[in-house]
């Protein structure tokens, strides 16, 4: 994971952390696969047995011999490799003497709240959902807090990540049952949890976000971005890219795109989706992406990273995995796979139609106002989502042109 720029309503940015390697909604698939998931193929350095440690840049390793002797039979550390790295969470891939771990270090150091997470996999498990719930220590606990840190050990799912364009119709399918099963099984398990404030949605303003994406609005009351901060925003960036000396290919990418995306919302002002008219909220997983369901062979093996569970609008989460998993390269969206992806989430999930066109018209709206990759090259100097910029630039455009279809292909 890495800061991703938020826009407050001045339009000022600060940094949020994100998962990367996700382009469109947050995952266009851009190659033609995407690599195998927790298998250690991101830069890592294997440490001697005897120290019990994972180097990795940048942060102190984590504690795994203290760690590993509040577990009854987790064994003897061999190596611990990194897999991930982020503001949100680091993920180590843990050898010992009896077997292969995912061990996760929850930076935000929550431990009720990442414990609420973890009873909730739990309980998912049990009526048969693909999740990998953590492995509970000698006391019972799933967090285990070592000078001050909170660390969680997971069992080694070995799969790979699968996006739209390596699903078949009958796997689309079953991926919108998927989803719609899991919301419907997470409202019976966390009716044992007492519910919480609006969980901030899982693309928008003042929270984390996990997933490399657009979108980021402060949705605490729901509420849709404002153009007017879009267009003070869209001025600051055009002076930004015009002002780059010697600009580039995407310097003129990026000005082409802002007074394009100027000119629909002053076309489409009137369509800001009015207070109230979000679908209905229920409990979500808030972060639901191809990097986050690991496949073995052609079944979900597991959804992993459930940092952002909350309540939200639940339909919402729906449009936003389709627009994840089934964005082509040149942003458009696989209709014939999104329609079998949303008839099997709303009978899974019992939806209609309506909440599902509701939540088209909402998601679509707050793309047409997001520039996340535009604030972190110009606002935050960083260039390492510029690869995303075309795929992510082009649905919005894409998706305001075949606005009637999408939602068809959502509600039909």
């Amino acid at each position: 994971m890495i800061p991703q720029p938020v826009v407050g309503r001045a339009g000022r940015a600060r940094p949020v952390p994100i998962r990367t390697d996700l382009s469109g909604r947050s995952a266009a698939p851009t190659s033609p696969a995407i690599p195998a998931a927790r298998t250690g193929q991101a830069a890592r350095t294997r440490h001697a047995a005897e120290t019990g440690h994972a180097a990795q840049a940048g942060h102190t390793a984590p504690p795994v011999r203290a760690l590993l002797r509040r577990y009854r039979n987790a064994g003897e550390p061999l190596s611990c490799e990194p897999v991930a790295q982020g503001l949100l969470n680091r993920g180590y891939r843990l050898f010992t003497t009896h077997g292969t771990y995912f061990l996760k270090h929850h930076l935000d150091g929550d431990h009720q709240l990442i414990a609420r997470q973890h009873r909730a996999t739990q309980r998912l498990q049990a009526l048969g959902v693909p999740v990998a719930p953590p492995v509970e220590s000698a006391d019972g606990d799933t967090v285990a807090v070592i000078e001050g840190r909170c660390y969680a050990l997971h069992p080694w799912v070995e799969g790979r990540h699968r996006d739209g364009s390596q699903l078949t119709a009958a796997e689309s399918r079953r991926l919108g049952g998927l989803l719609g099963r899991v919301h419907t099984c997470l409202e019976r398990v966390m009716r044992r949890d007492s519910a919480p404030p609006l969980h901030e949605g899982p693309y928008h303003e003042n929270r984390y976000d996990e997933s490399l994406d657009q979108g980021i609005f402060d949705r605490s009351s729901h509420d849709s971005p404002d153009p007017a901060d879009t267009f003070e925003l869209i001025d600051e960036l055009l002076a930004l890219a015009r002002g780059r000396t010697p600009g580039d290919p995407f310097d003129a990418l990026a000005e082409h795109r802002l007074v394009e995306r100027r000119a629909l919302l002053e076309q489409h002002a009137h369509r800001r989706p009015a207070p109230g008219a979000e679908p209905a909220t229920g409990w979500v997983h808030g972060d639901f992406h191809p990097l986050n369901l690991l496949y073995r062979g052609g079944e979900p093996a597991a959804i992993v990273d459930w940092d952002r569970l909350g309540v939200q609008p639940r339909a919402e989460e729906a449009v936003r995995a389709a627009a994840i998993f089934f964005v082509r390269p040149t942003g458009e969206l696989e209709l014939p796979k999104v329609r079998a992806y949303a008839r099997a989430y709303r009978r899974a999930a019992g939806a209609a139609a309506s909440e599902l066109a509701a939540a088209v018209h909402r998601v679509w709206w707050e793309r047409l106002n997001d520039f996340w990759v535009l604030r972190w090259r110009y606002q935050l100097d960083d260039r390492r989502a510029d690869p995303l910029f075309a795929a992510v630039s082009a649905l919005a455009v894409w998706w305001t042109r075949e606005y009637e279809a999408v939602c068809e292909a959502f509600s039909d």
